[in-house]
């Protein structure tokens, strides 16, 4: 069953009130090792799954800080195979958590979307969302991830149509990835009362539980993203950022990382919708 590991989490999450934390990096930033390290404070610090980028030359939905880290991971050589073993890595460390990778079709289409997606379960990946791939053109790659065993997601902008909002729910497994602004990956301090017809919207069609992303940077983002009606909030920007403000200090960013996890965990406990 695709997303097997994200139902156990969600269903863990609601039992004790709490909703999800997903940490974003980019792997290979700033360099193999300490990606490594990244990933395992991450786990640590009390994530509830991981959502994970490829590096790729063009990513055009993330903004200057994703962009920037895409950029050092580049530059350290870091290839495909080298995301495989850090994943691998991140798995042996926490057999249950649900890992996603966010990344661009051209990384999915260059090495054969049959050849992507069974590497990417062999890794230990679950989901797979393609942030340039829209819900029209999804269904050949969606027939190849589940064929794999990997959960395809899809993005949700935040004026979808009512048709868009249904088809999206129909192509999605694991969760719903909803952006809380159109535009690029980043910090800002938007509220989310506006996105509640969306959520219920996506409940009503029975669509997998939503998770807000996109400019989600501080605990107040995380508690208004769960009042809202989603299940979890994701952050990139913030992450990233941590990373590349404590270059060559890994011990100063693994206490950063664990501050910061700590207070966006926090935020979630509590705070869950009772819409729902």
């Amino acid at each position: 069953m695709t997303g097997a590991r994200y139902s156990a989490l969600f269903a863990a999450l609601e039992q004790r009130g709490e909703g999800a934390f997903i940490p974003f990096t980019m792997l290979g930033d700033p360099n193999l090792p300490g990606s490594s390290e990244i990933l395992e404070t991450l786990i640590s610090a009390g994530a509830d799954a991981l959502e994970l980028g490829i590096p790729f030359s063009d990513p055009i939905a993330d903004g200057p800080v994703i962009q920037a880290a895409a950029t050092r991971a580049l530059e350290s050589g870091l290839r495909v195979e080298d995301c495989w073993r850090l994943i691998r890595g991140a798995r042996d460390r926490a057999p249950e958590l649900p890992i996603g990778l966010l990344l661009y079709a051209n990384l999915v289409v260059r090495r054969g979307p049959g050849r992507f997606y069974r590497e990417a379960r062999e890794a230990g990946v679950d989901s797979v969302l393609i942030a340039d791939l829209p819900v029209d053109e999804a269904e050949p790659f969606a027939r190849e991830a589940e064929a794999a065993g990997i959960a395809p997601v899809m993005i949700v902008p935040p004026n979808a149509s009512a048709d868009r909002l249904a088809r999206i729910a129909r192509a999605t497994r694991g969760y719903t990835y909803v952006t809380t602004r159109a535009g690029v990956t980043g910090e800002d301090a938007r509220r989310y009362a506006e996105l509640e017809p969306t959520l219920r919207s996506l409940a009503a069609l029975n669509a997998p539980p939503a998770v807000l992303g996109f400019g989600i940077s501080g605990p107040d983002q995380v508690r208004a993203a769960l009042q809202a009606g989603a299940v979890g909030a994701i952050s990139g920007s913030g992450i990233v950022r941590r990373v590349a403000e404590h270059a060559g200090d890994g011990a100063g960013l693994a206490i950063e990382l664990r501050r910061f996890v700590g207070s966006m965990k926090e935020a979630t406990r509590g705070a869950l919708s009772g819409s729902r």
